[in-house]
Parts: structure tokens; C-alpha cells; sequence
């Protein structure tokens, strides 16, 4: 059951500076679809679900992975919780990846995505929503809903670029989606909340090409490398 925190909120009222909290359903039988994975995915572990948190303001959003050690599992190995910090005047982009306990960071431009903004509404909480779509490539489609009464450009992942916050984000298939779950009227305290970098700093090209180099040709590496490009 979604709730949503209304301090301060009159209605009629426009958003510049808060925190979303996102729940996102992973189905790994969509994500990992080679022989060897099926052999251990079933009904019982095959959807995995993360939450996360973003922080916004009209100048700066910071998007992380809620750690709770009491709801980690065997699997969670096999989702990505990935932070990324976006300085919307700027429009420059840190991406923090954490791999099997290391730090990452890509420091680079946002990226700028091409959307057809449709016709389509819905709520999400008390949120009236716009669909938008993304075209990735011919064989891959992101949707998005979002909502002009909360008007920094924000959203799960590198998602932005739309006239107001993402509030729900999904693969056209179905085996991610992102939906935002509370949205609370707060202050962001920056000081606390900017997740530390990682000790090596890449550009998004370097990051790529070292991926492909160390993991290019494993399956599992593939799924990462796919990952990585698409969100």
C-alpha cells in the first residue's frame, strides 16, 4: 500500500525540493535468460525486490540504494544497486557501481535521452502522471510516469529529462520497473546524504570498454555490461 506525506502541502501546491522513496521488482527469469540460470531460478526467488531513495532539490539529486541488512538474501548478488548524484544546472553526472564490495565511480555528463511524451494519465499516490516512453534500440523500450507538480527534472537511475519527477519506470517487458512509494516534503541535508566515490574516477567510455575487456565474454558479464548501458 503506497502512503504519501503531505507536510506543509496544500493542494494546488508545486514541489521543488524533497525525497522519493522507490520500491523496484526485478524478475530475474527476464533478466538472466541463459540455460545455466534457469536451472536455479523458480517461482520462489525469481522476483527480487530493492528500495532505493531520491533526494532532489532544483539544483541537485541524489539517487542510492536503501541498505538493510536484515533483508538481504541469498540473491542478493543478482540486481544492481547502483547511486548516482546529477547536478542538474551543470548537467554533470557521477554514477557510483558497486562490484562485489568495490567502489566505482563515473564521472561524465547526464544522459540525455529522446522521449515521446503521450497522451496516456495516471495516479500514482495522490500524483496525476504523464506516460512517457524511451526508445533504447529497436528491441528495447523504457516507459515512464511522471508528474509536472513535482517540477525538478529527477527520476530512478540516470531517468530524467521529463517536465517533472519520474514516478514510476519500467522495461516495456516488464522485468524492471521502479514505483515510487512515499514521497516525503523535506529539506535534502547534503552533507549527509552525497554517497563517498570510489577511489578510481572513469569516464563513462573507460567504464564501458572495462567492462567488456574483464567480464565481456561471460554470460553474466554480458547481463552487467547491459545493464550498465541501459540504465
Amino acid at each position: 500500500m503506497f502512503s504519501f506525506f503531505w507536510n506543509n502541502y496544500f493542494f494546488g501546491q508545486l514541489i521543488n525540493k524533497g525525497k522519493i522513496i522507490f520500491e523496484r521488482k526485478t524478475n530475474l527469469e527476464k533478466k538472466y535468460t541463459d540455460e545455466r540460470s534457469k536451472r536455479w531460478l523458480n517461482d520462489q526467488n525469481k522476483i527480487i525486490i530493492d528500495e532505493f531513495e531520491l533526494y532532489f532539490d532544483d539544483t541537485l539529486s541524489v539517487f542510492q540504494p536503501i541498505e538493510d541488512p536484515s533483508k538481504k538474501g541469498m540473491m542478493d548478488w543478482a540486481t544492481m544497486k547502483n547511486s548516482h548524484i546529477h547536478h542538474l544546472n551543470s548537467k554533470n553526472r557521477i554514477s557510483i557501481y558497486n562490484f562485489w564490495g568495490e567502489s566505482i565511480s563515473v564521472n561524465d555528463n547526464c544522459i540525455k535521452r529522446q522521449w515521446k511524451i503521450t497522451e496516456n494519465k495516471r495516479k500514482i499516490g495522490k500524483y496525476m502522471c504523464t506516460k512517457a516512453i524511451y526508445h533504447l534500440n529497436d528491441s528495447t523500450r523504457f516507459y515512464a510516469w511522471f508528474s509536472e507538480d513535482i517540477i525538478p527534472t529527477v527520476g530512478p537511475e540516470t531517468f530524467n529529462g521529463l517536465p517533472g519527477a519520474i514516478l514510476g519506470l519500467a522495461t516495456e517487458d516488464g522485468g524492471v520497473v521502479y514505483f515510487a512509494k512515499k514521497v516525503e516534503l523535506i529539506v535534502p541535508d547534503w552533507d549527509k546524504v552525497i554517497p563517498k566515490k570510489g577511489k578510481k574516477i572513469y569516464t563513462d567510455k573507460e567504464f564501458k570498454n572495462k567492462l567488456i575487456e574483464e567480464f565481456g565474454d561471460k554470460s553474466w558479464g554480458k547481463v552487467i555490461l547491459n545493464e550498465v548501458q541501459s540504465w
